[in-house]
């Protein structure tokens, strides 16, 4: 594929590189094949996914700019998606550019970090929080353990983001968050209930989910992070 790629796009291409779990070594036979190509800005090509059995492959073109742009932002799937950046293993880089990527994901700002986790509070776990409680009010008992797979999520992907940690793999995003040293109290216990598969309790899912959320509050507290106003922002 790297060939045919510089046979039909010669030197409009700068950097070709894998990423995802066999950059990293630890893919399954069942992984997908993840390629970044990077070209010259003014080149725009077309990305590409197919199944080209028995792998599914996925090839993401990108201009120089936008891999700048993108690999040094921070959003709330940061600890997640910037591995792409971070773990990029280069199979065509002829002035060394991948090195350059590598080092831009992980020099974020502390401010921009903090600045994304205020706003991520906001639009994710106080509005799972409030879900999970306005169904255990009326009785829809049903929802905790979706509610409860919601608010873990989320907050794995904070806990990433604060510890300024990628994840490897989204498979594995669980265990590894439970290594981080910074964690909101009630987080181990709520994951350890998920990872087993015990969800049938509602009760205990629901007090989960409360200590968790409370856990949360001090963690961010303790981080001088505040999501609140005490007037209105307009």
């Amino acid at each position: 594929m790297k060939d045919r790629l510089l046979q039909i796009h010669g030197e409009t291409i700068l950097a070709i590189g894998l990423y995802g779990s066999i950059a990293q070594g630890i893919d399954g036979p069942y992984s997908d094949i993840e390629i970044l190509v990077v070209t010259e800005d003014g080149i725009s090509l077309s990305d590409y996914e197919f199944i080209y059995l028995p792998f599914k492959i996925e090839i993401s073109m990108k201009q120089k700019h936008e891999v700048w742009q993108t690999a040094s932002a921070v959003d709330d799937s940061w600890a997640i998606k910037a591995g792409v950046y971070a773990h990029l293993e280069a199979i065509y880089d002829p002035s060394g550019l991948v090195v350059q990527i590598q080092a831009l994901s992980e020099q974020v700002s502390e401010e921009a970090i903090r600045e994304t986790m205020r706003d991520f509070m906001i639009w994710e776990p106080y509005e799972t929080m409030g879900k999970i409680r306005n169904n255990k009010i009326a009785g829809n008992d049903h929802y905790l353990p979706l509610g409860a797979k919601d608010l873990a999520w989320q907050t794995a992907k904070l806990i990433g983001i604060a510890n300024r940690t990628f994840y490897n793999t989204r498979a594995r995003t669980y265990e590894e968050s439970l290594a981080m040293p910074s964690r909101p109290s009630g987080y181990d216990e709520l994951i350890h209930l998920l990872m087993r598969g015990h969800l049938h309790d509602t009760e205990l899912v629901y007090e989960r989910c409360e200590c968790l959320w409370s856990g949360l509050n001090e963690w961010y507290e303790n981080m001088g992070i505040d999501y609140k106003v005490t007037e209105f922002p307009f």
